[in-house]
């Protein structure tokens, strides 16, 4: 009973936020307190907290891995991801301390510990939806995951201090895990491309990362991530993060189910969490100044800030070891940021797009290096995406004597294409300040070579408005992209699985026919 009732719930709820442009998130959270609501009349046992709980866990520890498989060390010691992190966390404390003592009369050490739980943003949220938007590796995608994993962090060193937990002697290990990482890619090379990947990416996040930190007396939940930031430069780390996919999109509806399961609120939960509601844009501001302080761009200080733009799932753990009386004002003033972030993350662009003349005044006069203005040299045809599928059309490109240029979201990757020779450069086809500057004059052919249908829609787009005349050509991974990138310039739509089964079929029929 326990699984047709949450099954259902969340798929029906999900599909119908889904229907009026929401992500299927926010179904799910309204599935969980529906659940919670109706759930004893439709006959579900008392006792299901637990397992929730703990399939709940698992989709946070397997996303936390696939998001280390993604990062790299030395972005989580740039300036504006240690000194935003903390300077956010310093200001939230000495503004949320005195206004919880004052204005809802709680003593001093509550009333602490209250906005420390307050002051975290979340990691599950920030990084579905960032992954879902592709933007994971983009510079604003990785500060916003740097910022998250220091506050994580934060947040550990809080619950050993008030929980009185402290690490065990086993936790010193953690300084020899570097030590494992040429066990790790030799495992990696040979566990093949099947199940056995699967379950070494789970015996990774789950079990070692997992379990084995929660033994030394750490968190399990930073376990995981370390466990995928130590493979994050292997070739196959990508390859290893697509395969738990689909295990990780399961369970973490457990996550969002529990949040709402967490307990029906009484009427004073129910203010205390609209009051913090209300301030939420006030921690995405304070985001967003803080990072424009560290000379980043406007666009990138403000599509970072709405990415943590929400209440931490971490301070549903923090309230529930050391405060638990307010463990269900605390989950529905989350999932209550839950419903104003994930709307207004999937309207980020646009949005800044509207704000944007607002908010450039605020840019300082030195701009961050990851953000200088992009120049092509004397390239002929001009790739977007430099992924497995962009890096072929510029390697041929330039074996049929063209000049390519590669443009890519991801500094890291942009810097190794330069080590390898490749004319790619660091930008961002849904930035209109790359727009305003780059000089598309000796352009004479584009391709559109990333995953995201909306950054293929607006370079498009952006191209024809530049003035730019020549062929456009651009992938699809499903059909009903195809009338959307057409209609926004594109003159060459494929799509992709379709192209290489006629690619198989023409080799056949090649093979075929040197037989006969």
């Amino acid at each position: 009973m326990f699984e047709v009732i949450c099954i259902s719930f969340a798929f029906f709820f999900g599909l119908a936020v889904r229907q009026v442009g929401l992500p299927p998130l926010v179904g799910f959270l309204a599935a969980g307190f529906a659940i919670n609501l109706v759930g004893p009349s439709l006959g579900l046992p008392s006792d299901t907290s637990k397992i929730l709980h703990y399939v709940a866990h698992l989709g946070v520890l397997i996303l936390l891995f696939t998001v280390g498989l993604k990062l790299k060390l030395k972005q989580i010691a740039q300036p504006q991801v240690l000194g935003g992190a903390l300077l956010h966390f310093a200001i939230s404390i000495a503004v949320f301390t005195p206004g919880l003592y004052y204005l809802v009369g709680l003593d001093w050490n509550m009333a602490l510990l209250l906005a420390i739980a307050l002051s975290f943003s979340s990691t599950v949220l920030a990084a579905k939806l960032l992954e879902s938007k592709r933007e994971l590796a983009v510079f604003h995608g990785r500060t916003a995951i740097g910022i998250l994993i220091v506050q994580d962090v934060i947040a550990l060193v809080v619950l050993a201090i008030w929980s009185g937990q402290t690490p065990n002697i086993w936790a010193l290990a953690v300084f020899g895990l570097p030590l494992l990482r040429p066990l790790m890619y030799w495992l990696l090379d040979f566990a093949g491309h099947d199940e056995l990947l699967v379950l070494m990416g789970m015996m990774l996040a789950l079990v070692i990362g997992g379990m084995g930190f929660q033994a030394m007396g750490l968190s399990s939940e930073i376990g995981a991530l370390l466990m995928g930031v130590l493979l994050s430069n292997h070739r196959r780390a990508q390859e290893l993060s697509e395969s738990l996919w689909p295990l990780r999109e399961i369970f973490l509806v457990g996550f969002f189910l529990e949040i709402g399961m967490s307990g029906l609120p009484d009427l004073e939960a129910l203010l205390f969490a609209l009051g913090v509601g209300i301030i939420l844009p006030l921690k995405g501001l304070l985001f967003f100044l803080l990072l424009i302080a560290f000379r980043l761009r406007a666009r990138t200080s403000f599509l970072a800030a709405v990415s943590l733009s929400a209440y931490s799932e971490f301070g549903l753990i923090v309230a529930a070891v050391v405060l638990q009386d307010w463990l269900v004002p605390l989950a529905l003033a989350v999932s209550i940021s839950f419903l104003i972030a994930a709307p207004l993350n999937r309207l980020a662009h646009p949005l800044f797009a509207r704000l944007e003349d607002r908010l450039q005044r605020f840019e300082r006069r030195t701009i961050h290096p990851d953000e200088q203005p992009t120049n092509l040299g004397t390239a002929d045809v001009l790739i977007f995406g430099m992924g497995r599928t962009g890096t072929a059309a510029y390697d041929h490109l330039r074996e049929q004597g063209k000049l390519p240029a590669g443009l890519d979201g991801d500094t890291y990757k942009a810097k190794a294409h330069q080590e390898a020779g490749r004319n790619v450069v660091f930008a961002d086809a849904e930035d209109s300040n790359f727009w305003r500057g780059v000089d598309v004059t000796t352009i004479e052919a584009a391709v559109l070579a990333m995953d995201d249908i909306e950054a293929k829609v607006v370079a498009a787009r952006s191209l024809r408005a530049k003035g730019f005349t020549g062929p456009i050509v651009s992938h699809a991974l499903h059909e009903d992209h195809v009338a959307r990138i057409t209609e926004a310039g594109a003159t060459h739509t494929y799509l992709t699985m379709y192209q290489a089964g006629m690619g198989l079929a023409d080799r056949t029929l090649s093979a075929l026919a040197a037989d006969v």
